[in-house]
């Protein structure tokens, strides 16, 4: 298949390596996996800038070194978990992650990539978490950390391609639509985005609380009856709750 990237900047075209920005285990944290202890690896860059991003040292300015396939499938293979999560930024940037997830998946590590749907590239994968991107999500032409305003406009144009979208959920028939919802007005962007989405069940649908602590009850309660209304899947972040907003978790 083959569908427009939706970015300007050129994608990392190296397949044997990448900047990494960090490695380590966990549990999984967020969605239908939720509570499953996981070998994660950061790709560093990313075609977006949320203005809620917990994790800036991948996006706004992101960090890491240069780390080739071979290193990162046997850290990955050492790890003595079965889930390896590929996450960013935006690891459908790299080619190097389609071939990172091919050595995973020989090695019979349960893959799962964590993408904002903007980017279409062949991947294998068991579980596909694209996490669209609401109109919550774009910085405002004052944040300053964009003087010059350049991503505002960049994310806003960026943040939704409905083709690479339908081409995702095509492709993948294991995934998850995460939306993180920073009050009830985003719901109304959700119904219209879901609108012109098909093949997707109930039962892909995750709503998370925007934020990096763990959200009060009064915020939960409006999106847990949401959820049992429709039902959608309420998605906590277990790992905020458990370890707070920090690297390596």
């Amino acid at each position: 298949m083959s569908l427009p990237l939706h970015i300007s900047d050129p994608a990392d075209a190296a397949s044997d390596r990448a900047r990494i920005s960090e490695t380590f285990v966990s549990i999984q944290g967020e969605g239908k996996l939720t509570g499953v202890p996981s070998w994660f690896v950061r790709f560093s860059g990313c075609n977006l800038r949320c203005t809620w991003c917990d994790t800036p040292y991948a996006s706004w300015k992101p960090d890491g070194v240069a780390r080739t396939i071979d290193e990162l499938a046997a850290e990955a293979h050492g790890a003595g978990v079965g889930h390896a999560v590929v996450t960013g930024g935006e690891p459908m940037l790299f080619s190097a992650a389609a071939t990172l997830c091919e050595r995973l998946r020989a090695a019979g590590l349960h893959i799962t990539i964590e993408t904002a749907g903007t980017i279409f590239r062949p991947i294998a994968c068991d579980l596909l978490s694209i996490s669209p991107k609401l109109s919550n999500s774009t910085p405002s032409a004052s944040d300053p950390r964009d003087p010059s305003g350049q991503w505002h406009a960049r994310h806003e144009e960026r943040r939704m391609n409905i083709e690479v979208l339908q081409g995702l959920l095509n492709a993948h028939p294991q995934r998850q639509l995460k939306f993180v919802v920073a009050g009830e007005a985003d719901l109304a962007e959700i119904d219209g985005l879901l609108a012109r989405l098909s093949g997707w069940t109930s039962t892909d649908v995750l709503l998370m609380p925007e934020g990096v602590t763990t959200p009060s009850r009064e915020r939960t309660d409006w999106l847990v009856a949401t959820c049992i209304a429709r039902k959608w899947r309420y998605c906590p972040r277990l790992h905020i709750e458990l370890f707070g907003n920090k690297r390596g978790t």
